[in-house]
């Protein structure tokens, strides 16, 4: 698996293609990994080919972010509505589901902050 991604970086090079010139470079199907692990060799395999690589992890758990968050520049992700759609809805809340509920995004991006390693993600840092 990450000699996949070597390759990849591998034809970008032979093409002149200077990813590290780029404000933001996207590792796709970390989503589709269960094993934080795997994820982990994979942004690790991709850093050692270009310590400079601006990386932006598609489809992050929060649990890797203890793993290989100090690796990447920003993630995201879609598991807080996945969540959410199979909780009820915060109390007082009308809606049926609470999945495109800022109330929820916002608890979920607290209890992120918290597992976050230190001086990572800007995309997480408090923008007010």
């Amino acid at each position: 698996m990450p000699d996949d991604y070597r390759r990849c970086l591998d034809l970008y090079e032979s093409r002149d293609i200077d990813l590290t010139q780029y404000p933001i470079v996207g590792v796709g199907s970390v989503c589709r990994r269960q094993a934080s692990s795997q994820i982990d060799a994979v942004i690790s395999t991709i850093l050692r080919h270009d310590p400079d690589m601006p990386l932006h992890a598609f489809g992050v758990k929060a649990r890797g972010l203890k793993i290989y968050g100090r690796k990447i520049l920003t993630c995201d992700s879609l598991a807080w509505s996945y969540q959410a759609r199979r909780e009820p809805p915060l109390a007082g809340h009308t809606h049926s589901s609470c999945a495109n509920c800022l109330d929820y995004a916002l608890a979920w991006r607290s209890r992120v902050l918290a597992v976050r390693p230190s001086q990572q993600l800007a995309l997480f840092d408090d923008l007010s």
